[in-house]
């Protein structure tokens, strides 16, 4: 089956092999994840010189490093002698990767720096073309690290183009902007990695269904009078509540409705009610107003506002999907008021939340579900709101309200371009 058989012409129908075909795996890995930026980590993770972390790029193994020059460096974690991995923490500080099966060492920025077999032989290799495999492409944009192994891609700025607007709302809003707190959370799910990131993309319409224990119906139906999606590219997108003005200040300020909010004390409420009170200075008056709930940044990075975490889908095959997840939180807070904030996160998400679990779930549900037998004829609707999507006034991009799958029409349109530009290449 061609990829033009897998998504119409206005993505309104969805194959569902999209989900479950080895070739069609192989194909995004050659025509998206080759091409695209990806999330690495946050500066705030690699603060001083002989930092680093773990990062991967679909299934290559990264490490995120700041170098003795304090600059990023993002190199393949893999020996150029047999190809080990050279380094095996999640995350540090050091001066050297070194391989464990014949003790070859690099730098920090992936130098390789000695070979101790090399006294032995009157041939000497040239080290200096024997260093780690770089990522060619790296660069940060508040904070936020991103790689890409395409040398002639548009710069960060350029592919995240307006959905910037959308992050400044939270990102902008805090003085000091954010950091993001610990290692991830890290899980395996036996499903396709597409599936978590086009729940956050913009689907926030599951949640009364789905989440019922923890999500009145008059919380979704607050959403729903108040909610709007923006798609400001294909693959990108921002679903939010815009508050009304003159509301409340509890009822706009972001970390309110979380756990930490509700339950935090005096202290944190305060200081909640103090970051909003200059919302408005620092990002504009509609901004100040948003609200946010998922976010989605192309192919493979989601965010959400509420509860204040950043997701990667990492694919691990067209079945299995390592899912990180990281708590974010002012970066300016008092440590005191940081703890308790990180429970927006923790209480819900994370691998033991509530709301994780049940997202998990059904995820594993509906790749099971795109990998039955005789049902190929049956492609997956996703026509709800087809073309009322329309610029807005004062928001970037295309927007509608949160029923209009618009979000997700335009991801696959993306996606079935970019495999076809591939297809029929070895």
């Amino acid at each position: 089956m061609r990829v033009s058989e897998l998504v119409n012409e206005d993505a309104s129908l969805v194959s569902r092999r999209c989900w479950s075909d080895a070739g069609v795996y192989e194909l995004e890995k050659r025509g998206i994840f080759r091409r695209a930026w990806l999330f690495l980590g946050h500066e705030s993770q690699i603060r001083n010189p002989g930092d680093f972390v773990q990062a991967y790029m679909c299934e290559t193994p990264v490490i995120l490093a700041r170098g003795m020059d304090g600059g990023l460096h993002a190199s393949v974690n893999s020996c150029t002698h047999r190809g080990l991995p050279v380094c095996r923490a999640d995350h540090g500080n050091t001066k050297r990767f070194i391989c464990p099966y014949h003790n070859w060492s690099y730098s920090v920025e992936g130098n390789l720096v000695t070979i101790p077999q090399e006294s032995a032989v009157a041939n000497k290799p040239d080290k200096a073309v024997l260093g780690l495999k770089q990522v060619p492409r790296v660069a940060s944009w508040r904070g936020m690290v991103f790689g890409c192994f395409d040398e002639n891609v548009e710069s960060l700025e350029d592919y995240l183009g307006d959905m910037r607007f959308y992050l400044d709302a939270f990102f902008e809003r805090f003085p000091g902007g954010i950091e993001f707190l610990g290692a991830p959370h890290r899980w395996v799910i036996n499903a396709n990695w597409k599936l978590p990131v086009e729940n956050q993309l913009g689907d926030v319409n599951h949640g009364a269904f789905l989440h019922s224990a923890i999500i009145p119906r008059e919380a979704q139906d607050l959403i729903e009078e108040l909610g709007f999606s923006a798609v400001t590219r294909a693959g990108h997108g921002a679903t939010f509540r815009l508050m009304p003005q003159g509301a409340p200040v509890d009822e706009v300020a972001w970390g309110m409705e979380g756990m930490g909010g509700m339950f935090g004390g005096a202290e944190v409420q305060e200081y909640l009610r103090e970051i909003q009170s200059h919302a408005a200075e620092r990002v504009g008056d509609i901004r100040a107003r948003m609200k946010g709930l998922t976010y989605g940044i192309y192919p493979n990075l989601s965010f959400l506002w509420s509860n204040t975490s950043f997701k990667v889908s990492h694919p691990r095959g067209p079945g299995k999907v390592e899912y990180w997840s990281w708590a974010v939180v002012p970066a300016d807070a008092p440590d005191s008021i940081k703890r308790v904030l990180r429970t927006n996160y923790s209480s819900f998400f994370g691998p033991a939340g509530i709301l994780e679990q049940e997202d998990s779930e059904v995820w594993v549900q509906q790749f099971q579900g795109s990998n039955i037998d005789f049902a190929d004829d049956r492609p997956y609707y996703y026509g709800l709101g087809l073309g009322e999507e329309a610029p807005h006034p004062e928001l970037p991009g295309l927007v509608s309200v949160t029923a209009n799958e618009f979000y997700a029409r335009h991801f696959f349109r993306r996606w079935r371009d970019e495999l076809q530009a591939v297809e029929g290449q070895s």
